[in-house]
């Protein structure tokens, strides 16, 4: 049985997209270095023919992650009129030490990008707001040492 990944809906449409790109742009754009590497004759030393075969198959193997991802996805959504932290939530934190405020999208570990804002439900910041209301504080072991933050809001 396959190991079941959770996603929110925005998260498996971008997934779909991905793959349909690699599916259909990426396929033609290494098919045609392929064809043109063949152009330069004896295949035994002829580095751009190789070079492009390793790229096919790193691509159909990225094809094949992200079928499998998709096969797998288990899509939740955040239930509306509940007011806990959860797959799909967007919280307002502030940092109880030195007061700086953050928000976070609470996603599941394959959509997880902090540099977008999102984390994961498996992270420690994730998993210790999971349940947690507005006003809650939520504490959890960093790589940097203990952090506390406090719930502000939850959308």
């Amino acid at each position: 049985m396959s190991k079941k990944f959770i996603v929110t809906q925005d998260g498996l449409e971008k997934l779909k997209q991905d793959l349909e790109v690699l599916k259909t742009t990426k396929r033609r754009e290494v098919a045609d270095k392929i064809a043109e590497a063949l152009k330069f004759g004896d295949l035994s030393e002829n580095a751009e023919y190789h070079e492009a075969k390793d790229e096919q198959a790193a691509l159909e193997g990225k094809i094949l992650q992200l079928e499998s991802q998709i096969k797998n996805a288990e899509v939740v959504s955040k239930v509306a009129g509940d007011n806990t932290v959860q797959v799909g939530s967007k919280v307002s934190l502030e940092d109880l030490v030195d007061k700086d405020k953050v928000e976070y999208e609470i996603v599941g570990s394959m959509e997880a990008n902090v540099f977008d804002g999102k984390i994961s439900n498996e992270s420690p910041l994730g998993k210790s707001m999971i349940g947690k209301k507005k006003g809650d504080t939520v504490e959890f072991q960093a790589p940097g040492g203990q952090m506390s933050y406090k719930i502000l809001k939850i959308s």
